[in-house]
């Protein structure tokens, strides 16, 4: 296969198979291909929000301390290949074509012994395992898909996994996860490992006592995140420059206080890893936190007028949203462009923002299961006089940048399938 046919293979898994939670069949097939997973070492990362600003926190750390480091996140934002990086650099086509090639053929004998299709979610953790494998990483930050305990990336040993780390725990996928907070934390919960150590962020006591009871029942050591600690000293729209424990004068260019807490949470699973034996300075981690950008995530990418960009989609992440909207931008005029796929609660996303907007444009995400422009927007018409519509996210930007005046804003988000458009649109 060529890299062309390879991803008409995978996509034929997604719209054909879709989602399955069961870790028979991944780890059947890893077996095939001799395990490549157990010759790796795994900082491992669930959480219904915060989890890509965290990896790539820890993962720049390691980085900058001269670890070669497997970086395995979903979903991209432009190119696929962004969600199987070393150190910074996309898988190449060819790989992918080559391990897809191998792959393929392992699938055909695993259902002729009677299993059902892989995901394409499974394939792709399988030749993110065979890849760092291969190039020999030292470590290897691994992203949780969806939930944690049946998730795809969950098929790794105990013993390879170094640090477990969960963030915030919301509403999201409850068709696979469950209803209600304990149910999803039982999945987020379920990425702690047998007699493992396990960092946590500040959780609703029905989420905490979760986790200690799966901690307890695995013998694992759970490290909790203690915000009281955090000393914010600076927090403009440039950067914040904080203390944590032991540590002073870090600085990130990520914005809100929720990403000060990601980093010190990332902070405490370095400090697992040094106990391990993994030698980083406090020099690495002040560079690996300034260096991190999280394409996205409350992300400028203009000025005159301001351009927000956020992959909020789900009520925890449009409460983040709102919130530093509310801190960076008190008194503007603000438009929201945003659009939403269909399996998200989009009236709790979108209700913290109807008092604070001057214009919605409402646009659809290019994916098969985007909520219609129609739908969207006679929803937001039924709480906002402002709603307009457009054919594209272009279009909306274009009309909007015609409209706005420089020192009024524009904050764009929704989905996180359409953030790649407007990073484009900007030359990003």
């Amino acid at each position: 296969m060529n890299y062309e046919e390879a991803m008409e293979y995978l996509r034929s898994l997604w719209y054909g198979v879709g989602i399955r939670y069961d870790l028979t069949r991944i780890k059947r097939l890893l077996e095939m291909l001799n395990n490549p997973h157990k010759n790796l070492q795994f900082v491992h990362i669930a959480g219904t929000n915060g989890k890509g600003s965290t990896t790539s926190y820890i993962s720049n750390i390691l980085m900058e301390a001269g670890y070669k480091t497997g970086v395995f996140t979903s979903p991209h934002i432009k190119r696929f290949n962004e969600r199987i990086k070393i150190n910074h650099t996309e898988i190449l086509d060819e790989d992918i074509a080559r391990f897809i090639t191998i792959i393929r053929e392992k699938v055909d004998v695993l259902v002729a012994e009677g299993f059902p299709l892989p995901t394409e979610f499974e394939l792709l953790t399988v030749m993110a395992f065979m890849y760092y494998n291969e190039q020999n990483c030292d470590i290897v930050v691994l992203e949780v898909g969806i939930g944690g305990l049946t998730d795809s990336t969950n098929a790794i040993d105990d013993e390879n996994s170094l640090v477990s780390v969960i963030c915030t725990i919301g509403f999201d996928h409850m068709q696979y996860l469950g209803t209600t907070l304990p149910e999803i934390a039982a999945h987020k919960g379920g990425i702690i490992k047998e007699n493992g150590s396990v960092v946590v962020y500040p959780q609703e006591d029905v989420v905490m006592s979760v986790f200690e009871n799966i901690a307890k029942e695995k013998n694992a050591t759970m490290h909790k995140l203690n915000t009281g600690l955090i000393e914010v000293i600076t927090d403009d729209i440039t950067h914040q420059e904080f203390n944590f424990e032991d540590y002073s004068g870090l600085r990130i260019k990520l914005l809100g206080e929720h990403q000060v807490k990601n980093a010190a949470l990332a902070i405490k699973a370095i400090n697992i890893l040094k106990e391990k034996g993994f030698k980083i300075t406090i020099a690495h981690i002040k560079s690996g936190l300034l260096s991190t950008r999280w394409p996205g995530r409350f992300e400028i990418v203009n000025e005159k007028p301001y351009v927000v960009i956020d992959g909020a989609h789900n009520e925890e992440a449009a409460l983040i949203l709102a919130e530093n909207m509310k801190k960076y931008f008190e008194g503007k005029k603000i438009t929201f462009i945003v659009g939403v796929v269909s399996d998200k609660d989009y009236q709790k996303v979108f209700s913290p923002f109807f008092e604070m907007a001057h214009r919605f444009f409402v646009v659809s995400p290019n994916v098969g299961r985007a909520v219609s422009v129609k739908e969207l927007s006679e929803y937001i018409s039924q709480h906002h006089n402002y709603v307009e519509s457009f054919n594209s996210t272009e279009e909306a930007l274009e009309f909007a940048l015609d409209t706005t005046l420089e020192d009024e804003v524009i904050c764009s988000f929704g989905s996180l399938y359409y953030v790649g458009n407007v990073r484009n649109f900007f030359g990003l």
